[in-house]
């Protein structure tokens, strides 16, 4: 009630690690249906897909143009995921955290909650 939410699908995160490209839209869809389920009021809260504002793509393009290599090979998310899939981890699992950083820095947030595996 204090503050404006911003609730999105993040389906760019989804395709980080191999998925089911006829599920993507299912799940994406029954992601948004959970929100408002669990109560979310979208005359109080925004509820909306990452991949239909197309800023989320342009700011992770200028932000991979300045973060460096070595910041995102300390990651502990892409070391432990990389050492579970072998030679098939994705480009985009390495570069899940700028995508991140754009997804918040778009908005202008004053709080961000932050689950315990997104600290670092």
């Amino acid at each position: 009630e204090q503050y404006e939410g911003l609730f999105f699908v993040v389906d760019w995160h989804a395709i980080t690690l191999p998925f089911d490209r006829k599920m993507l839209g299912e799940t994406t869809y029954q992601a948004a249906a959970m929100y408002l389920a669990c109560g979310l009021d979208p005359a109080k809260s925004k509820v909306f897909v990452q991949s239909h504002v197309r800023a989320h793509a342009e700011l992770t393009w200028l932000l991979n143009c300045i973060t460096p290599m070595n910041w995102l090979e300390r990651m502990i998310q892409y070391k432990e995921k990389s050492r579970k899939h072998g030679e098939n981890v994705s480009v985009g699992l390495f570069d899940y955290p700028v995508l991140m950083a754009a997804d918040i820095l778009l908005y202008h947030p004053d709080l961000v909650p932050v689950g315990e595996d997104q600290t670092q």
